[in-house]
């Protein structure tokens, strides 16, 4: 006991570092597990949560059994696998891209480019794309240019996951490749070097010299992305909803948001939130354990 609080007061300046995170960790993300309880009560704004009456898991049944969960579960999995898939190489492939340029001017105009839709709020990115995909838009101009009809984009529900996951690789891509570029940038030149000596092309030196260096990285991603399939944002689906677009645009978020706040039954969103989270945990840990076993033990954790 002694060692360990000699080891504190040698690193006391260092716990003081990390202790506002921490401290705001346990206030914003642990504390708030409590009202998680509601899940298994049957909820009275007026009773309170401890004096609410226990209902075990009636609200996880009532979810599971509605003729709702298939629809909404299947449209929140796709969306997020789909997005997983597609959008999780173009990162990647940026760095690799950025790697290869040599002029120091021109690598940073191409990287403020591709940074800056990060930095458009989601409201502006949904508002831009009802316009440009509007009937009377830029797209549809050609479209009608060609075949003489609009093409209804934002009202079609088979178009409602490929604009989502599109328009969200273009906002994001860039600014998640910065993670792969600072990774990168730990390859010793000299390794390249004696690689084009050898006569190695620039695809053989990305195979066998980049990709190896970033491929903890790229596990550690991966692994984070998986675990969150399912936690895709709501207020980019709930922008982009429609009436016409709602069988593929209604997802768990959108879907408890509508439950809870506007219907105002909390118990019953709440249980299908914990439920939300119960697949993120499970998926984390399969995941992370599918990863290791591919790569030689490196996983999350």
């Amino acid at each position: 006991m002694q060692v360990k609080l000699k080891y504190i007061w040698t690193n006391r300046f260092l716990y003081l570092l990390v202790a506002p995170a921490f401290i705001l960790t346990i206030i914003f993300k642990y504390v708030p597990m409590y009202g998680a309880i509601i899940a298994f009560k049957d909820f009275s704004p007026s009773k309170g949560i401890l004096h609410s009456d226990w209902v075990g898991f009636e609200h996880f049944r009532d979810f599971l059994t509605s003729p709702n969960f298939e629809v909404i579960f299947m449209n929140t999995l796709k969306l997020s696998l789909y997005g997983l898939i597609l959008g999780f190489p173009v990162p990647i492939i940026l760095a690799l891209m950025l790697n290869q340029l040599r002029g120091v001017a021109i690598k940073k105009n191409i990287q403020l480019i591709l940074y800056a839709p990060n930095f458009i709020s989601v409201v502006v990115i949904v508002g831009m794309t009802f316009v440009f995909l509007s009937p009377t838009g830029p797209m549809n101009a050609i479209i009608t240019s060609i075949t003489g009809s609009p093409v209804m984009f934002m009202s079609d529900p088979d178009y409602f996951r490929s604009i989502y996951i599109l328009s969200g690789i273009w906002q994001g891509a860039g600014f998640a490749s910065i993670i792969f570029v600072a990774a990168l940038a730990g390859v010793d030149p000299e390794l390249h070097n004696a690689a084009t000596i050898d006569g190695a092309s620039i695809l053989q030196r990305i195979r066998h010299i980049d990709l190896p260096t970033i491929k903890p990285v790229m596990a550690i991603i991966f692994i984070l992305g998986a675990g969150g399939i399912m936690s895709i944002g709501f207020e980019k689906a709930f922008l982009m909803q429609t009436t016409l677009n709602v069988t593929t645009s209604e997802i768990l978020p959108t879907y408890v948001y509508k439950i809870g706040l506007q219907a105002g039954d909390y118990a019953y969103s709440a249980a299908v939130g914990l439920f939300n989270s119960v697949i993120n945990v499970i998926l984390l840990i399969f995941v992370d354990f599918v990863v290791k076993k591919l790569n030689e033990g490196e996983g999350l954790y």
